[in-house]
């Protein structure tokens, strides 16, 4: 069975020092600008150690990583580039290192709370449960 506590919908509800964050992480200020108080849902679907991360942006672009806990994975940042992680589980967290940030995501409080870390910036992303 495992921990099944990431599974279901989360919408976007609030966010602390994202254009600090986008601008360390060289995010185009297009999209950065486009990610601004953006309503992102987070579909997470959780089987065990798989995972399948999928966020639909407005206007239909979604962007799905999965993923096994401990093995490496094809994965897809926050503005399309692709790379290689192996994602972590520590103490209930998710863990993985982006190309230019370090990403945790856990649920609490029954919201889905998402840190990313890049030269002593962390932007906090809290989503709120919706199914």
């Amino acid at each position: 069975q495992g921990n099944m506590a990431f599974s279901g919908k989360y919408e976007f509800e609030s966010d602390e020092n994202y254009d600090d964050f986008v601008q360390k992480i060289g995010l185009p200020s297009d999209k950065a600008e486009m990610g601004r108080n953006c309503k992102i849902v987070t579909e997470v679907v959780q089987n065990g150690n798989d995972f399948t991360w999928t966020q639909h942006f407005p206007g239909g672009r979604t962007t799905t990583n999965t993923f096994t806990v401990g093995k490496e994975a094809d994965m897809e940042t926050m503005g399309g580039r692709k790379f290689k992680a192996t994602v972590k589980m520590e103490g209930g967290k998710l863990i993985a290192d982006f190309p230019n940030y370090h990403h945790t995501a856990e649920i609490s409080g029954g919201k889905l709370v998402e840190i990313s870390t890049s030269s002593g910036v962390a932007y906090k992303r809290t989503s709120k449960k919706i199914a």
